[in-house]
């Protein structure tokens, strides 16, 4: 997921940043949690299991928001973002991935 988003927001911003920066600014946003969630949960250990966490719920935050928002005021948004109708485009993999991590964080903590 965060090779996806590095690439896709890589070439969104590159080729048509003017027609929609605030979606694109958001993909980039997504692009760098995705990221940071990948290298803690590599990296491992409590203090980057609980940045994870914390990562994943910031996550869930901004596709519930943005999906919302897509879904009441679609001008906003002339282009879709990855949280755009709660990652409708993506399978909802973009709203399933942060509550999955969450619950996995969890469980882990537990072991």
């Amino acid at each position: 997921m965060s090779v996806g988003a590095v690439s896709r927001t890589a070439f969104e911003i590159s080729t048509k940043f003017d027609r929609a920066p605030l979606a694109y600014t958001l993909s980039a946003v997504a692009a760098v949690v995705y990221v940071f969630i990948t290298y803690t949960l590599v990296r491992g250990g409590e203090t980057a299991r609980k940045a994870a966490l914390v990562c994943c719920a910031g996550e869930l935050v901004g596709v519930l928001t943005v999906g919302t928002w897509t879904i009441v005021d679609p001008s906003a948004f002339p282009e879709a973002t990855v949280w755009s109708g709660f990652g409708w485009g993506y399978i909802f993999i973009p709203v399933l991935l942060p509550v999955t991590g969450m619950l996995w964080l969890r469980r882990s903590q537990r072991g």
